[in-house]
């Protein structure tokens, strides 16, 4: 009896067993399978949202093709746009089944609800297949002339679309002649969207419209009326235009003047844009500047946005004032950090302050620089030492408060601040020579806190070309020759040979033991041979002709430049012309990375962006195995 029992049990759970297993191969697609073809249509409903949840992360849902498309006979306008979406998202994988689905489309395109129409119109066109596309035609034309203007503007768009994909449809249906009479339509939207369909299709290479003056004035008068991204399709529309003549340029710079005041960024750097290219046209001192009065306040406004807003803002603000560099002068304090900002602002305001920057108000910006420096991120310590150091080498009149700012920062002995504020130091020495040597003591009583490579190097140069005014030189130098083959980097034990041999050449009697002890150490001790070579070098060139030595080694060095960081001249102007875009974050010219501006430029799809063409090194990964292919040996040599 009681084994009976068990049997049956076993036998019960075998059958679960096997059921549970085949439910688990059928699987997710196979129960939507069965709810997608439910009697019941809330259930269905749920099944579509289910299909397009699943489509959006990413599984695989085209075995459920036929059933999906059983569902779009249906009233429901939140089911027919998620249907509509999975189609746009299998058609090229399921051209011979997405005829199936035509007639659907072609009934939806007379549907009397205008939201509907238009639904139909732009699935139809985003679907993106050869078969569709005589189906489309009639359609798309009714669309065209429809009696809403919501249906107009989503089949001006559909049209480049068409374009696109077959561009003799396009022609022989007169489809692109109606987009250009919809430039005439009593609907603003309807005449933005025409304007980006057009300026579409002549980006895929074809001149099918140009801008003419009274065509400009009928889209400055839309720009009034239309959305954001309307306004913003005219006013990059209105980027190609050149105006016929000085009056004309005028009148169009003032029409564009209340976009300035619009709350959408994109808008007001695209209206800059408009005016720093048609100002050229533009002769009148008086009109120029109320122009340029006009830009500050919009400019400022983007400052009180969202970090990321801020960051593009300051991005494209650099580049104009590279165009208009006294622009923001008068706003020097709009831009000085506070103390929540993203470290990628607090660079880009920087780079900004240092640029707007005048002998008239650099005493405040070297203190709030100063304030800068004594934060703890190591990375913008170095970018505000360097900064000051940019200011004192700019302008001579405020060299003398950088040093005594940089003097403060080197006695609060703070490691990572002391190495930036010793090279920094020394370029200043190099820029205004035979001044400030005072500042070389203060660099000797902080040399236990010098130990970065760079900053040693400095130090040496600064021991060696000031030597007649440093008492303690001698024991200072005789120390690093001491330690001359720990020194790990070459730059330093060359700046040590060099500091030994200058200070020979001015004070012969004292350091002769001294640079004798290091050109030997350097030439037999030392590993590296490139201080091998520039100690006997010295060696053999004071042994010959001490004279000689000297015109060399202490001959007149050029004081240092003020550090060019303007972009070249024709890569200004694209940038300008690309005020608002990603190519003017990034600072480079679109035709570097969007395929079809570097095809038309000549630029090879495959070419990294570089701005060789101006003059200016390209960045290149010299990282060991960089363009290596997985399991293959790294090369030696690159040629």
């Amino acid at each position: 009896m009681m084994n009976a029992a068990i049997q049956t049990r076993i036998a019960q759970l075998q059958i679960v067993k096997a059921k549970v297993l085949a439910a688990l191969r059928k699987g997710e697609n196979y129960e939507l399978k069965t709810e997608l073809n439910s009697e019941y249509k809330e259930r269905r409903k749920e099944a579509v949202r289910r299909v397009i949840a699943n489509m959006t992360v990413g599984k695989d849902v085209s075995g459920l093709f036929t059933d999906v498309l059983k569902n779009m006979h249906t009233d429901d306008l939140e089911s027919k746009k998620l249907i509509y979406l999975y189609l746009i998202n299998y058609a090229k994988t399921q051209p011979d089944l997405v005829i199936l689905a035509i007639n659907t489309f072609v009934k939806d395109a007379e549907d009397s609800n205008p939201l509907i129409r238009a639904l139909a119109i732009r699935t139809m066109g985003c679907l993106q297949v050869q078969e569709v596309l005589d189906y489309l035609c009639d359609p798309l034309r009714k669309c065209l002339n429809d009696s809403n203007p919501y249906v107009r503007k989503t089949a001006v768009l559909c049209v480049a679309k068409v374009y696109d994909l077959n561009r003799g449809i396009a022609d022989e249906n007169g489809f692109v002649e109606a987009v250009r009479n919809a430039l005439g339509d009593v609907n603003m939207m309807v005449v933005s969207n025409a304007m980006s369909a057009l300026a579409e299709m002549n980006s895929m290479g074809g001149d099918v419209w140009r801008l003419e003056p009274q065509i400009v004035s009928r889209l400055l008068t839309a720009v009034n009326e239309c959305v954001e991204w309307g306004q913003i399709a005219i006013l990059e529309a209105l980027i190609e235009y050149e105006p016929r003549d000085e009056k004309e340029a005028e009148n169009i710079c003032e029409r564009l003047l209340p976009r300035l005041q619009h709350a959408n960024g994109s808008v007001v750097l695209t209206t800059v844009r408009l005016l720093l290219k048609y100002e050229r046209y533009v002769k009148r001192a008086d009109l120029l500047a109320q122009f340029a009065k006009k830009m500050v306040p919009p400019l400022i406004t983007l400052l009180s946005s969202e970090p990321e807003i801020q960051f593009v803002a300051l991005r494209n603000i650099n580049i104009i004032l590279q165009r208009r560099p006294r622009l923001l002068s008068k706003e020097i304090r709009v831009f000085f950090c506070k103390y929540n900002d993203p470290i990628y602002v607090k660079y880009e305001k920087v780079e900004v302050l240092v640029r707007i920057c005048s002998e008239r108000n650099s005493e405040p910006l070297l203190n709030e620089l100063k304030e800068y420096a004594k934060e703890v991120d190591v990375d913008f310590v170095s970018c505000a030492v360097n900064a000051i150091g940019r200011l004192a080498i700019r302008f001579e009149a405020a060299a003398e408060r950088a040093i005594a700012v940089l003097e403060e920062l080197v006695q609060m002995k703070v490691d990572y601040c002391v190495q930036t504020c010793v090279v920094v130091l020394c370029d200043i020495l190099r820029r205004y020579p035979g001044r400030f040597e005072a500042v070389v003591t203060t660099l000797c009583e902080h040399a236990d806190y010098i130990n970065a490579p760079e900053a040693r190097a400095a130090y040496l140069w600064a021991l060696g070309e000031y030597s007649e005014h440093i008492p303690s030189v001698a024991s200072l130098l005789g120390a690093a020759v001491d330690s001359l083959l720990e020194e790990e980097d070459a730059c330093v034990q060359l700046a040590l040979v060099n500091a030994c041999v200058k200070y020979f050449l001015k004070q012969p009697q004292r350091a002769q033991a001294l640079v004798l002890r290091a050109l030997q150490t350097a030439s037999e001790k030392c590993a590296n041979p490139d201080v091998r070579d520039r100690a006997y070098i010295y060696w053999r060139l004071l042994s010959a002709d001490p004279s000689a030595a000297r015109t060399v080694v202490l001959a007149e060095k050029p004081p240092v430049r003020p550090e060019n960081s303007s972009l070249p001249e024709p890569l200004l102007e694209e940038l300008v012309n690309e005020l608002g875009c990603v190519s003017s974050v990034l600072q480079q010219p679109a035709r570097q990375f969007v395929y079809a501006r570097a095809e038309r430029a000549g630029v090879p799809r495959g070419d990294a962006a570089t701005t060789a063409d101006y003059g200016t090194q390209a960045a290149v990964d010299t990282t060991p195995g960089a363009d290596a292919a997985e399991g293959e040996p790294e090369l030696l040599i690159s040629f």
